[in-house]
């Protein structure tokens, strides 16, 4: 593939398909591949955001050697694609910025011009709650003052770069990421992830190709432009999956919360969003692909019935993982690997969507509904991800991790075992990175007590329902994760390992040694390569 790839990640939502994307660039999704990742929202604080940047920085430590941060892409193993990260959000913490009345200075002027701003304003946005509301937590379901402020807070950072002045750290890494779109003109696959129900992504999705286009041109004094007609632009067009409680009066007492979205809105929200991206000029102009991805059961309830008060925003907003999520993710890698519709040519966006064998109030869901079956990528899919989930398991419960062992540096002592020293040199702080990524990716224990990762919470959305793997292969507590056999977690029996399980995977190492085509050069590189392949041999793939 010669395109380059970027993603963008807008809003609460949009942080959590990045979570789903991050991971299947850790199982191997991605070979050979750099992609550029930029984090977006109004909400500096949010806590999706900074649990998936803190994910990706992991990730990139774990590729990283000497002073080559996050390392180079790969083939054929995991952590095979570079990712580099580049994280913008509005600012609206400071005096006079807190709120549309401050922000727009709409009170400023002669009397004259005051009065149409206020009339203007009005007309638009009501007077004691929209205008009033704090701009900093972006969970409000406004989305045409949020596609005004998004748009805003963009071409503010270019104005502000264009004067020299006082320019922020998000502002250069938003300049950072725009200078490799430029770079790569027509031969930019750029991938959308966020939702259309709530607030920032449904606000971000029609104004980010035009906002990226004028900050270029102001950036550039108008001497440099950036076609995107001829860049490649998909996204998610995700609608309602989850709910939590109604907010109260007690919630919305002040103006400074007066407005708080309301999940009964959320079906018409999205509707209603739909309908204006089925209609709108940039929408129909950019946008090639887009995946219209839905949850038409119940949806799932994501706050405590206990709770206080409804979360707008801020370090709080850290909801659980949902399939549809992954399906985003999914939906990314079929906009970067697809070829039908990518000529450049101009027409309508293509709205793409599928179904799942939904059976006795249940989904199942195989390998090939992620990904479907094109080149093998169903099979490709099923070996990656059920490797990388058989190597969690062995970091995490058959040396420990989980409960505070050694993990993988157990696992290289066993490797001495039969010989293999080339790992030994691989030190306690990268182990424990790697560690740590799999207790994000699958589980650990907190004094005791079961905290599910990535891809347990994404398989409890569909349970009782089938979730590709045998549901033995979940177990939630530590006497039944020590009895799990590691190379029996498909439900395809073709795929288990051969008789012996972990011990005789152990001696099948020194038979699956790296290979050039797999372009590993440093040590962790060999080591995760050489797993790949002996845990790819076990699995008959």
């Amino acid at each position: 593939m010669s395109d380059k790839l970027f993603i963008i990640a807008i809003g609460g939502t949009g942080m959590r398909c990045l979570e789903s994307f991050t991971h299947l660039c850790g199982i191997g999704m991605f070979d050979n591949q750099e992609i550029e990742i930029l984090t977006l929202d109004t909400d500096q604080t949010n806590g999706n955001k900074a649990k998936v940047e803190e994910l990706i920085r992991l990730y990139n430590r774990i590729k990283t050697y000497g002073t080559t941060e996050g390392g180079t892409p790969n083939t054929n193993t995991f952590f095979s694609a570079k990712l580099n990260l580049h994280r913008y959000w509005t600012n609206y913490s400071g005096a006079g910025r807190e709120n549309y009345k401050n922000l727009s200075q709409i009170t400023k002027g002669t009397p004259e011009q005051q009065m149409k701003n206020k009339l203007v304003s009005d007309l638009f946005l009501d007077t004691n709650s929209v205008q009033e509301f704090n701009l900093a937590h972006g969970y409000r379901a406004q989305t045409h003052l949020g596609s005004m402020l998004m748009y805003h807070g963009i071409i503010e950072a270019a104005r502000n770069i264009v004067k020299g002045l006082n320019i922020q750290p998000e502002e250069k890494e938003l300049a950072a990421f725009i200078a490799k779109l430029v770079q790569a003109g027509g031969d930019a696959r750029i991938f959308i992830l966020g939702s259309v129900f709530g607030g920032t992504g449904a606000s971000s999705i029609p104004v980010i190709p035009k906002a990226l286009q004028d900050f270029v041109k102001i950036r550039s004094g108008n001497k440099e432009d950036i076609d995107f007609t001829r860049a490649k632009f998909g996204a998610t067009l995700l609608t309602e999956y989850f709910t939590f409680k109604k907010p109260n009066n007690r919630d919305t007492s002040s103006r400074h919360d007066s407005i708080i979205a309301d999940p009964s809105f959320f079906p018409i929200n999205s509707q209603a969003a739909l309908q204006f991206y089925q209609g709108d000029s940039t929408v129909k102009r950019f946008y090639k692909t887009l995946y219209h991805v839905g949850w038409p059961i119940t949806s799932k309830k994501i706050d405590d019935e206990g709770k206080e008060k409804v979360d707008t925003g801020g370090a709080n907003q850290k909801n659980p993982c949902h399939i549809t999520e992954l399906l985003c993710a999914c939906a990314a890698y079929d906009f970067f690997t697809r070829k039908k519709g990518m000529d450049n040519s101009l027409g309508d966006a293509e709205y793409l969507y599928k179904a799942v064998e939904f059976k006795d109030n249940s989904f199942n869901f195989s390998f090939n509904d992620f990904v479907g079956n094109e080149n093998k990528a169903g099979e490709s899919f099923a070996n990656r991800l059920g490797a990388f989930f058989s190597l969690a398991h062995i970091a995490l419960t058959t040396n420990g991790a989980a409960s505070g062992d050694t993990g993988i540096k157990g696992f290289i002592k066993r490797c001495e075992l039969q010989k293999i020293y080339q790992y030994s040199e691989i030190t306690d702080e990268e182990c424990n990175d790697i560690n740590k990524y799999f207790m994000e990716f699958a589980y650990t224990f907190d004094k005791g007590k079961f905290v599910p990762g990535w891809l347990y919470q994404i398989r409890n959305t569909v349970s009782p329902g089938t979730f590709m793997f045998d549901s033995k292969a979940f177990p939630d507590t530590q006497a039944e994760l020590k009895k799990l056999d590691v190379g029996a977690l498909f439900l395809d029996k073709k795929y288990h390992w051969p008789s012996g399980g972990y011990d005789k995977f152990v001696k099948r190492l020194i038979e699956s040694s790296p290979n050039n085509e797999q372009k590993v050069n440093t040590t962790k590189e060999k080591f995760m390569a050489h797993i790949y392949n002996a845990i790819t041999n076990s699995q008959n793939f």
